[in-house]
């Protein structure tokens, strides 16, 4: 095959034996394995593969041509909330996914009867779109409405296509306990299953989705395990209802994390497909292309400077295209700030009309074959993940899992890695504990979201059938129709206002950018550190510049760093500084005859606490005898160390911690 691009010859005929001549010259006696890597799986990544000719291009994506632009809709006001559908469709996106009150604490659209439909879904074509539904425990009462919606106003249910957002499982990933029962949850999935084929749409009952349990702190691995092991046990559910077994797997979605790990990722989407295919093979199923739809991930999003997040989301975009999702539903960069505004929902929506309408991405079949990083990261994915899914399975199934606590403890192991990580910027979050900036203008949000109140006429839910058989569902259906309030739609009683599945990444930093916003609060002026530079500029510019990024990622400002003619003239730039705290930086060299003299004059003009920029090495009894309290360098414990630091900037201040505290 001819190279459409010319280049030396030695760029075409060097082999991986010569690249590795060229590595272990420039690593200078250092082993090969500092190349070498690993996923938060300990998969091992290496710095080279040779391409593969030995894998099939893979069948991805289910259905031919683009994958569905998905809107998130949570504006608690249905007519609000419709003129952000209107716009959405309008702006591209073809399809929205309707997050009902029931599925999200505090928030949510609040409806509940074909009135309220009625202004949520006025000049919306569903027979022209895919719509998801999420609405938690109250999922057959919303897929009833809904129903009765299509009745009403005379769509052709043919043509509509609904997908249940609810897994069964997800309350075991946002409570994290031992006390999770699913059977309820069960059987208001076979109650779905069952009542799919008399509501006429094209309804795909069941989903299995993996978003609760990756916000809680699962590795890709889990994720794939536990997805499986839901949709598992969701398809042994159906043995129990009238849905024949050649339409089992098309009542199933699967719903997948999207986050920046760009091959990670990939592999995920790559890697579910396969893993499925196995469930299938296993259960004696035909073998049928799943609906995988991918949603960016929440727990990476962050609330400081969340312009950042545009670029997280695009490759996550990215990947999720590439890896072969059906659907893609990109959270707005402003996520984590509030409810998004118009802006940030079109820059969602343009996300993925750019990689769709100009990069053509899903016009390529699998463009990830063959690719040796990709087809190696994909296999050891299927084996990990399936190993967690054949584990739970042997525990009894998922819910079994978690009433043992197998899951849990995992997941918490895992995400007590993660945690541990972030805290030492070993995963560093750019724009809060990398490259922070503490001048940030804030972003707008939607602040108005109250809704007007009425009263309801609620449908009896001591008249409506027992979840299981299909009957509740059509029941609910009938009463929506004789224009009764569904029950599932309106109590609130039971959701928490938050939970471990909240949880985001960049939170443990971005509160402590709260504390110092209160302290700068209560004191008139921001909390600051005095960086004693010693030396001449060219020996401390790029350490100070690393020391002044590493107190800012905890709102904590520095004062420049200068060359100094004397020791005095350091001294008494600290007095004028007004803190409490000084921080040495400079190189190493000059810290040897230095460092220890510099740290006892700022201890003898007040500093209360003196750290020093870089690894003490075998000197540091000596720095410590000499007034140096702390050590800051790459892979410390960070989080802890600007706790610390706030702490005793509060006591110099003569404010009480008490007055900090970050309430929600």
């Amino acid at each position: 095959m001819t190279l459409s691009f010319t280049g030396p010859d030695s760029f075409y005929s060097v082999d991986e034996e010569t690249w590795w001549a060229s590595v272990d010259k420039a690593l200078k006696g250092m082993p090969r394995q500092k190349l070498f890597a690993s996923t938060d799986d300990d998969l091992e990544i290496a710095p080279l593969y040779a391409r593969r000719s030995d894998t099939p291009v893979r069948d991805l994506r289910s259905g031919a041509g683009n994958w569905t632009v998905t809107q998130r809709v949570d504006l608690p006001d249905p007519d609000k909330a419709n003129k952000q559908i209107l716009e959405d469709l309008e702006g591209g996106a073809d399809g929205i996914e309707l997050v009902l009150a029931r599925a999200n604490a505090g928030g949510g659209i609040r409806a509940s009867d074909l009135k309220d439909l009625d202004k949520l879904l006025g000049g919306v074509q569903l027979e022209l779109i895919r719509t998801r539904v999420n609405a938690g425990q109250g999922s057959c009462d919303a897929i009833a409405l809904l129903s009765a919606y299509i009745e009403k106003t005379g769509a052709d249910p043919a043509f509509v296509e609904i997908s249940s957002a609810f897994d069964p499982f997800t309350s075991g990933a946002r409570d994290l306990s031992v006390s999770f029962d699913a059977d309820a949850a069960l059987l208001q999935t076979a109650d779905l299953a069952n009542a799919a084929s008399k509501l006429e749409n094209r309804l795909r009952s069941l989903n299995s989705d993996g978003q609760a349990w990756h916000n809680a702190g699962a590795t890709p691995a889990q994720e794939l395990g536990l997805v499986l092991a839901s949709a598992t046990a969701q398809l042994r559910l159906l043995e129990q209802t009238t849905v024949p077994p050649e339409r089992w797997s098309d009542q199933m979605s699967l719903t997948l994390v999207a986050d920046a790990d760009q091959f990670g990722t990939i592999a995920k989407a790559r890697a579910i497909r396969a893993l499925w295919s196995c469930v299938l093979d296993g259960a004696g199923l035909p073998q049928t292309a799943v609906q995988l739809h991918m949603s960016s991930s929440y727990r990476m999003l962050t609330a400081r400077d969340p312009w950042v997040n545009l670029l997280r989301n695009t490759v996550a975009t990215f990947a999720a295209g590439i890896g072969g999702a059906d659907s893609v539903c990109v959270l707005p960069h402003t996520l984590a700030v509030g409810l998004p505004d118009g802006l940030a929902r079109r820059l969602a929506r343009n996300t993925q009309a750019i990689l769709l309408e100009e990069s053509n991405l899903a016009k390529v079949i699998d463009p990830a074959a063959g690719s040796g990083a990709i087809e190696d990261r994909t296999e050891k994915l299927c084996a990990a993940a399936w190993g967690f899914f054949q584990e739970i399975e042997a525990s009894g199934g998922l819910a079994e899992a978690l009433h043992q606590g197998l899951v849990q403890k995992r997941i918490a192991s895992s995400k007590s890695v993660l945690s541990r990580n972030v805290a030492r910027r070993k995963r560093p979050i750019t724009g809060v504990s990398e490259f922070p900036n503490l001048s940030e203008a804030p972003v707008p949000v939607l602040e108005d979201v109250s809704v007007h109140h009425c009263e309801k006429n609620v449908a009896s839910l001591s008249e409506l059938p027992e979840a299981g058989t299909g009957a509740r569902t059509l029941a609910l259906k009938a009463a929506a129709l004789a224009g009764l309030s569904l029950p599932g739609l309106l109590d609130q009683s039971d959701l928490e206002t938050s939970g471990p599945g909240e949880a985001r990444l960049a939170e443990p930093f971005e509160q402590l950018r709260l504390v110092a916003d209160r302290f700068e609060d209560k004191t008139s002026k921001a909390p600051v550190v005095f960086l004693a530079s010693l030396g001449a500029l060219a020996q401390f510019t790029a350490r100070a510049t690393w020391t002044a990024n590493a107190f800012a990622a905890g709102g904590i400002s520095t004062v420049a760093p200068a060359e100094y003619a004397s020791q005095d003239d350091l001294i008494a730039a600290f007095k004028d500084s007004g803190s409490s705290l000084a921080c040495l930086v400079s190189s190493d060299g000059i810290y040897e005859t230095e460092a220890g003299p510099a740290a006892m004059a700022l201890k003898g003009a007040g500093a209360n606490h003196v750290y020093l920029a870089g690894r003490p090495g075998e000197r540091e009894s000596e720095l410590k005898n000499a007034g140096v309290d702390a050590f800051l360098f790459a892979g410390c414990d960070l989080l802890e160390l600007l706790k610390d630091a706030h702490a005793r900037l509060a006591g110099a201040a003569g404010v009480e911690n008490s007055d900090l505290e970050v309430r929600s």
